[in-house]
């Protein structure tokens, strides 16, 4: 069997964090599955959404290292959705039904009152032709649901089936048929609820494996029976944790909360957005992964807890250091470009700064620092300026190499008897305006020696 899954998400907002997971999941089980990775946009409700967020999505996705092998809309494909309700209809798995949600409030509460469960009670079922009629003529139109299964032969009967799955996350699962309503498929101005395109697309498409979140659990037993209704065999099912912010609310696109174009305009690399979104609530320890085939090799949706992961943004700068600061210069040479930072000295700059960086583009505020000296001249006192006038006389004479910083620095221990923060601190002041940085050791070879005697006091 081809492994074949997809990434479904409806394009009416940017994705955040929380759908990053789901695809990555997705991404990475089709990877070590040589499967094919579908992104499918279910785009039904057509008054929402739009091209403009189907684009974004993708542009977040290709950011992060996910490059579907198609891409469907479903706003594409009513005609077979229209088929495949006629089919259910015919089979008398699709009922009209032409209750106000006024009256199914009513109904749930009465029910209620009585200890029964507040689902719907199948009253439809029993409408005669005259009370259609009646409801037609007072321009009601129908929503139609889809008759669950009943092991009774009697469609009004409590007892309903139970519906079981092995989770290729959470292992043995089970929905009880009977705590449900019978699901509305299609509204009454013939527009379509989630459950029937995602079910019919599964279908067609060939998709074997479907892994989301958690919060479709008790959507699948509904799926399934749907599966079984058309005739066609359930894929396997696997439910992932969910993520939430750090004080434990839930990810929204509509609030914007955690948007993959959020992080990435903050300057995080997509691996460290992706080694959190993976690793986190899982039993792995969350380390920064420097590829997606590294990731997927760590990745096993069976290591994934059962309880809310909680995604705290600080552990992205954490793992974003770490990245930077093993990058080689082959993957950054390209990114430094755009920041002007180009010719001979690149590389052995990129490996001087790199160990200093929260966020790439921080490079650039290094390479201005050495070629145009400190932004802001430090407030040296008198006695440090007197030091400092003496440490440039000792400089040592060109050629420079890596052991010139040894070898001046040698030189003013000698003269003066500074050691330790008392002569270096003086020193990284002048060079660079910064009382921390890169090695100063790294940096003199790049500043040449009359770039350094251009920042002496």
């Amino acid at each position: 069997m081809t492994v074949t899954v997809r990434f479904a998400p409806s394009p009416t907002g940017r994705i955040h964090i929380g759908n990053a997971r789901t695809a990555l999941f997705n991404w990475l089980f089709a990877m070590n599955n040589k499967g094919r990775f579908i992104q499918r946009f279910d785009d039904t409700d057509v008054a929402r959404s739009t091209q403009e967020f189907s684009d974004a999505i993708l542009y977040d996705l290709h950011w992060l290292g996910i490059f579907p092998d198609a891409t469907e809309y479903q706003s594409r494909r009513f005609e077979i959705y229209d088929a495949m309700v006629e089919k259910l209809k015919a089979a008398r798995l699709l009922y009209a039904c032409y209750e106000t949600p006024e009256e199914l409030d009513l109904r749930r509460k009465v029910r209620r009152t009585r200890g029964l469960p507040p689902v719907y009670g199948r009253e439809a079922l029993t409408l005669t032709p005259e009370q259609v009629a009646e409801y037609q003529a007072d321009g009601r139109r129908p929503h139609w649901r889809f008759l669950l299964p009943n092991f009774s032969s009697d469609p009004l009967a409590p007892e309903r089936t139970e519906i079981h799955w092995n989770d290729l996350v959470r292992g043995e699962e089970t929905v009880d048929l009977a705590s449900l309503s019978d699901p509305v498929l299609l509204r009454e101005d013939g527009t379509y609820l989630y459950t029937l395109p995602s079910v019919v697309d599964d279908i067609e498409m060939g998709v074997s494996h479907v892994i989301r979140g958690d919060d479709h659990v008790t959507n699948t037993g509904v799926q399934i029976a749907l599966f079984q209704a058309l005739g066609a065999e359930p894929p396997v099912f696997g439910h992932h944790n969910l993520l939430t912010t750090a004080s434990g609310e839930g990810l929204s696109k509509r609030s914007g909360a955690l948007s993959i174009e959020s992080l990435r305009e903050t300057g995080i690399e997509p691996m460290a957005v992706a080694s959190l979104a993976v690793l986190v609530g899982t039993s792995e320890n969350v380390v920064a992964v420097p590829d997606m085939a590294e990731l997927a090799r760590r990745f096993d949706p069976a290591a994934t807890s059962k309880s809310a992961a909680k995604f705290d943004p600080d552990e992205l700068f954490v793992l974003n250091r770490t990245l930077l600061h093993h990058m080689p210069f082959s993957e950054a040479r390209d990114r430094l470009i755009v920041l002007g930072i180009s010719g001979e000295q690149a590389e052995p700059f990129w490996l001087a700064v790199r160990g200093n960086l929260d966020r790439l583009a921080d490079a650039a505020i290094w390479w201005r620092t050495l070629r145009d000296g400190p932004q802001e001249q430090p407030d040296f006192s008198d006695i440090d300026r007197d030091f400092l006038r003496q440490a440039f006389d000792l400089l040592p004479e060109d050629p420079w190499n890596g052991s010139v910083w040894k070898e001046w620095t040698g030189r003013i221990r000698e003269a003066t008897g500074r050691k330790g923060k008392a002569l270096f601190m003086p020193l990284r002041l002048a060079l660079t305006g910064q009382p921390s940085g890169p090695e100063l050791a790294d940096l003199l070879p790049l500043l040449g020696r009359e770039g350094t005697l251009a920042r002496r006091p």
